[in-house]
């Protein structure tokens, strides 16, 4: 057999041709990043998913938009509001293909309309601008390697399912079903295609991730004439706050920030009701269950207060994806087709979450970070590296290809999953 670094025919012509669309891929990233699509910008996200939706009508492909499913969310007051975001874009081609892939990707960005609108090109090779990276550019290689490998001989041997969704940068609230749906379906391999580490490395283990709210009322009264009366709900929930903040450090591969306090008003009033919002991370699945114990441990301690009620919100909302035999071989087999490129790809631990994280949990193995090279996500100064579109188009495209091959195995490496 070929060895998994050398190029072949279907190779060289999926290079080729991906090479000579570099700014062409460049060109259509731009003009998505200037649509704003920030999780909370339903109108936004409603407005861009056509564009989507025609953009992988060129595939080979069934080409759906599904509703994603309502989720709640606590308010300022502490009460639960439904909120309905926007269309899942689905994407199915040749179910009844030996070789099955699952591909995953998002449309929503970090930036709310009006925070980071222009794009701009800082030098020959760095462009700035919202989503270029995170992953609007990673929508497009995505779109363009299959493309690339359509037009090449193994399409028939591989189908695949695509979910683009529209809230992950919030946690997939409304669309999760849709990663877990897809990747049950006969999934041997995931590809997802957030952007690269800023290194050019690409994800390795990743942790799983919370996101709580706990609801403390307490009881109002004056502040001067009858303090004593009141019971302080934010008194109980800075207590809390430093329960949670200690949970730190007490067991590997557990962290707990506490990003915000709602609640309280004039400081003549006790005030009776504070919300504690809180993140947590775990690098595995018993740390996440320890750390949801002392979360709870915390919050029952917290309403036991005299004069203090609460209701708790949330949990671990993407599971731990921790380095096992199948995604090692994985990785294995990216690195090697990586090499027919020349380039030399390492994995790297991180502590930051993506879908990969719930396509790992429906029993599939899969690479996270296929999308482009590029850097400082989640902030004003987020930048794609331009030359990088052909070559990660490529990476995919011969991915695929040997898949379809026999170079890489997707049947056995899935086996090498443990036993759910």
């Amino acid at each position: 057999m070929t060895e998994i670094s050398t190029r072949t025919a279907a190779d060289e012509a999926a290079i080729e041709r991906l090479d000579a669309l570099n700014n062409d891929m460049l060109a259509t990233t731009v003009e998505w990043a200037k649509v704003n699509t920030g999780s909370w910008n339903i109108d936004g996200l409603k407005s861009f998913v056509p564009t989507l939706a025609d953009a992988f009508s060129a595939l080979d492909a069934d080409v759906a938009l599904e509703d994603a499913k309502p989720f709640e969310t606590v308010n300022d007051k502490g009460d639960v509001d439904i909120i309905e975001t926007s269309a899942i874009v689905r994407v199915r081609a040749r179910p009844d293909a030996p070789v099955q892939v699952v591909m995953s990707g998002h449309y929503d960005t970090v930036f709310p309309p009006g925070t980071f609108t222009e794009v701009k090109q800082l030098d020959t090779n760095l462009w700035n601008g919202p989503g270029l990276a995170d992953m609007k550019g990673g929508l497009v290689v995505m779109l363009e390697a299959l493309k690339a490998f359509e037009a090449g001989p193994h399409k028939d041997q591989l189908g695949y399912q695509i979910v683009i969704t529209p809230d992950e940068e919030i946690g997939n609230f409304g669309s999760a079903h849709a990663l877990t749906e897809a990747a049950k379906s006969g999934a041997h391999i995931g590809m997802t295609y957030e952007p690269a580490q800023e290194t050019g490395a690409l994800s390795g283990a990743r942790k799983g991730s919370a996101v709580f709210d706990i609801v403390l009322h307490g009881r109002s009264a004056h502040a001067g004439r009858a303090k004593e009366e009141g019971r302080s709900a934010l008194e109980a929930a800075a207590e809390l706050t430093l329960g949670l903040e200690g949970l730190n450090g007490q067991r590997e591969g557990v962290t707990v920030n506490v990003g915000a306090i709602d609640g309280g008003g004039a400081v003549n009033i006790v005030p009776d009701l504070a919300i504690v919002r809180f993140g947590a991370r775990a690098s595995d699945n018993q740390a996440a269950a320890w750390c949801t114990d002392s979360v709870k441990a915390l919050y029952q301690r917290a309403i036991s207060r005299d004069g203090i009620t609460g209701h708790l919100h949330g949990g671990f909302y993407r599971p731990p994806k921790p380095r096992n035999d199948a995604q090692e071989a994985l990785f294995s087999a990216v690195h090697g087709t990586g090499q027919a490129l020349g380039l030399s790809i390492e994995f790297a631990d991180t502590g930051g979450v993506c879908e990969g994280n719930n396509i790992f949990a429906a029993g599939v193995p899969n690479v996270d970070t296929l999308g482009v090279r590029g850097g400082r996500i989640h902030s004003a100064e987020e930048y794609v590296e331009s030359d990088s579109f052909g070559e990660r188009a490529a990476l995919s495209t011969l991915i695929l290809n040997r898949l379809c091959d026999g170079r890489i195995d997707g049947a056995a490496i899935k086996k090498l999953m443990p036993a759910s």
